[in-house]
């Protein structure tokens, strides 16, 4: 039986991958730490807990709208007028499976078959992925450490073509953690409106920022601006809810209204009982968010801190999100812990988990050669052990 061509062509996701291998020594017996996966290890807060157990007692458990329900959508849009100063309407939101869900339904709406979509290096894994699964053709743009691994007007206009249909923008950013300054966003904005390409803005960090700097949804630099945006985000990272697979765009009502055709034909409706957890997370307290981000920002100073001393090993600071992303290339060429010399960022990690049973994502999946990434989502324990892990590997 044959598959198709566009799936054969995927990759498999390396953050996945990379954390399958740390499971399967885990299996064996070792004790792996693994810095692999983008996951808040905090349980999801009680409150929200709380309303998903009282959503199944009152009988929320059958199908929903297929894109979710009236209350959410409402929920979605009084947050980001709350935290962000824009307005949009229930009939310009959909709720999805997970951000990923909604950010290949974006795709699939907007773009046609040779379409070019433009996307800043280091990138998440998946954008380029779900770029060639709708048959568009992802133009990649590099950004260096130099820059803060920030986009520059300049180099998006200079990547535009006629068939330049979006540009994927991330901020703050997997797998940098960094976050956009303000002035960046907004003489990137100028250049969209004067080429008329549309912005899929991930947004999914956009409450796990760290003292000195700014979030800045790509939606508020005016009408002009906000009627070429799609924004994404979700519930999986801010609110520790992950598993819940909840997440949802913001978009022009005809753009919603294409999105909402596509996923009725996918999937019958987001999770019932994950949708009622979703609208506590967004109506509830918020300190919660809070308190989380404070816990990130130590992680965050204290794996800076150690990796900073560290000979050879340079960095971008990140301002949001839960992961650094340094540069190992000095060390290519090296024995390291005893073995031979590694060549390359993916040499680098495999050996770095075989020897020092320490897991980090290479930066070559994340169109960054010679940088690896670690997640900080995890205790202080498990930090101090991996620091000392990699600094041993390396000495």
């Amino acid at each position: 039986m044959h598959t198709s061509s566009l799936v054969n062509q995927l990759k498999p996701s390396e953050t996945l991958a990379a954390a399958a291998k740390a499971r399967e020594l885990r299996g064996k017996g070792i004790d792996v730490l693994d810095f692999t996966l983008g996951e808040p290890d905090f349980i999801t807060p009680e409150h929200i807990r709380s309303a998903a157990v009282a959503a199944m007692e009152a009988g929320h458990t059958h199908y929903t709208a297929a894109t979710g329900i009236q209350e959410l959508k409402q929920a979605v849009c009084d947050a980001f007028q709350r935290d962000h100063g824009v307005t949009w309407k229930p009939s310009e939101v959909t709720i999805s499976n997970g951000a990923k869900h909604a950010l290949h339904n974006v795709l699939v709406a907007i773009c046609e078959p040779g379409d070019e979509v433009i996307i800043p290096t280091p990138y998440w894994v998946s954008y380029s992925a779900l770029v060639e699964l709708v048959g568009a053709k992802p133009v990649l743009v590099e950004t260096t450490e130099a820059e803060g691994f920030c986009l520059s007007p300049e180099k998006l206009r200079a990547a535009c073509t006629s068939r330049t249909r979006m540009l994927m923008l991330n901020s703050p950013s997997n797998p940098t953690g960094v976050v956009y300054p303000v002035k960046t966003l907004e003489a990137l904005a100028q250049v969209v409106v004067e080429k008329d390409i549309v912005v899929l803005s991930d947004e999914i960090y956009d409450k796990l920022i760290y003292s000195g700097h700014t979030f800045r949804s790509f939606a508020s630099f005016g009408d002009e601006v906000r009627k070429r945006t799609v924004i994404v985000n979700g519930v999986s990272k801010a609110y520790a809810m992950t598993g819940w697979r909840i997440g949802w765009t913001l978009a022009p009502e005809n753009v919603s209204a294409a999105i909402n055709r596509l996923q009725s034909q996918q999937t019958s409706n987001p999770c019932s009982v994950s949708q009622y957890a979703a609208l506590a997370a967004l109506t509830g307290p918020q300190q919660c968010v809070a308190d989380m981000c404070v816990k990130f920002a130590e992680r965050r100073d204290y794996v800076i801190r150690r990796l900073s001393a560290m000979p050879g090993l340079t960095m971008a600071e990140p301002g949001g999100a839960f992961y650094a992303f340094f540069n190992v290339s000095s060390h290519f060429g090296r024995p390291l812990m005893g073995g031979p010399a590694v060549d390359n960022a993916t040499d680098f990690c495999t050996a770095l988990l075989e020897r020092a049973y320490v897991a980090l994502v290479s930066g070559d999946a994340f169109g960054a050669p010679g940088y690896v990434r670690m997640s900080f989502a995890t205790s202080m324990e498990n930090l101090r052990r991996g620091m000392d892990a990699i600094e041993k590997f390396m000495a």
